[in-house]
């Protein structure tokens, strides 16, 4: 069996991942960011939404360790941070697509 103590501390990280993936826009860009490295620009093309919001959203994400970012050129690009996380998702599209 597990310890508690530390079930109790992946408990609170898997539900703050949840709380993040829970929002619509932020699910999108990950939808998207699965895809491969984007920059604001591309995400703003695909999800349809504010340079601003965008830029928020993934600055909520980078904080919270679930994308990282890396200076190209004058671009910044983003990508899923934990492989993991991109095959939740990629679950999460595949069962809610059938």
């Amino acid at each position: 069996m597990k310890d508690p103590a530390e079930m109790k501390k992946r408990c609170t990280r898997v539900a703050a991942i949840l709380k993040t993936l829970a929002h619509p826009q932020r699910l999108f860009i990950l939808c998207t960011l699965i895809r491969g490295e984007a920059a604001v620009g591309e995400l703003q093309r695909e999800c349809g939404a504010s340079q601003s919001l965008i830029s928020q959203h993934l600055t909520r994400m980078r904080r919270e360790g679930i994308v990282q970012a890396r200076r190209s050129g004058n671009f910044v690009r983003y990508r899923v941070a934990d492989p993991k996380l991109s095959e939740l998702i990629m679950n999460m599209e595949r069962i809610f697509n059938e």
